[in-house]
């Protein structure tokens, strides 16, 4: 059973979501919450697997409570819902922890799909706005210094550890194996399972376990934020 809890100021909304998703065989809607502050309690007490959340609320914004929630000892994946179709929105999104955006036009059908595929642990992002998000973070990437003096690249200023410590990348990928350095650079470029396994001449489900251990050793949510991850720790560089 999926457990989920929905956040959003608007009453009429919750409810409207409530009654699709309360529909679908398997999920049980276990919580609402009118503000950020309440989802942040609620999402604590709760314990759902997925959130569905507002971003402009009163009293706390749902980017400040999905920031406070994947910062807690939660497990649960955040979906983020909105009526505006905004680049700035969908990083920062990203950036608090977030491992999907879809927007409140979407149909009924789309809504179900997102909350099985967070429930899944998938991040919920198109193909197109997967390469936004990689032309992104390889254009904003910035020079730091290695432990060794030579020069490696982070993140964008006050987004991870990138940021803010030195980046060592053949350090940062010690605990992975040569096959799962090799699927996180492919997840890096964006490729899809069926496109890692072509590439790699293995099966789908040899790359989910790829995909799943690369996940694991790095202590990363989901596929999106291994994107982030790899530019941030510079184990990838843009191609020109």
């Amino acid at each position: 059973m999926t457990r989920i809890l929905l956040v959003d100021d608007q009453a009429l909304v919750r409810g409207g979501f409530e009654t699709i998703l309360s529909s679908e065989p398997g999920f049980e809607v276990v919580g609402q919450a009118k503000d950020g502050a309440e989802g942040v309690r609620l999402a604590a007490e709760l314990q759902p697997d997925v959130i569905c959340m507002d971003v402009q609320m009163p009293v706390m914004d749902g980017l400040e409570a999905t920031r406070a929630i994947c910062a807690s000892d939660s497990h649960a994946a955040v979906l983020m819902l909105t009526t505006f179709d905004r680049e700035d929105f969908l990083f920062e999104a990203l950036s608090a922890g977030a491992s999907g955006f879809l927007l409140k036009t979407a149909e009924p059908e789309q809504l179900i799909d997102a909350v099985h595929a967070l429930a899944r642990g998938d991040a919920l992002l198109s193909p197109e706005v997967t390469r936004r998000v990689i032309e992104r973070f390889a254009a904003t990437r910035v020079p730091v210094a290695d432990a060794s003096g030579r020069g490696a690249e982070a993140g964008p200023a006050g987004h991870g550890a990138g940021s803010a410590t030195e980046v060592d990348a053949s350090g940062a990928l010690t605990p992975l194996t040569d096959r799962e350095r090799e699927t996180l650079l492919l997840l890096a470029r964006g490729r899809s399972n069926a496109e890692i396994a072509k590439e790699l001449f293995v099966g789908e489900a040899t790359v989910k376990t790829h995909v799943s251990n690369v996940l694991l050793k790095l202590g990363i949510r989901d596929r999106i934020h291994a994107v982030i991850w790899a530019y941030e720790h510079g184990v990838i560089a843009p191609r020109g």
